[in-house]
């Protein structure tokens, strides 16, 4: 059996970053939340993630659409062992008129 490494928030911020072209975001590695809970690991990292992102592609989507944006994203790293992400997901303002 292959194992691989658990994600970051770093390496989660670069993916989303470079595939949703994010204006805001956050990742908070939560995982130290949930020690005992389905999923968790004994080191507290890497399982269980808060992401909070303001992308272009989100605009005139549902809540829906613009979460399994994020899950698109993110899947070879749920492969891996990432267990639970809590999305918080905005459309940007309109860019003002010029």
């Amino acid at each position: 059996m292959t194992t691989h490494a658990l994600p970051t928030a770093d390496q989660l911020t670069i993916r989303l970053q470079e595939r949703l072209e994010a204006i805001r975001l956050e990742v908070i590695d939560e995982s130290h939340q949930h020690a005992g809970h389905v999923g968790a690991n004994a080191s507290g990292v890497g399982t269980h993630f808060r992401v909070r992102i303001a992308s272009p592609f989100f605009t005139g989507k549902s809540r829906v659409a613009c979460h399994r944006l994020v899950y698109d994203a993110v899947q070879d790293f749920i492969d891996q062992g990432l267990h639970a992400l809590a999305i918080e997901t905005e459309t940007p303002p309109p860019a003002p008129l010029s």
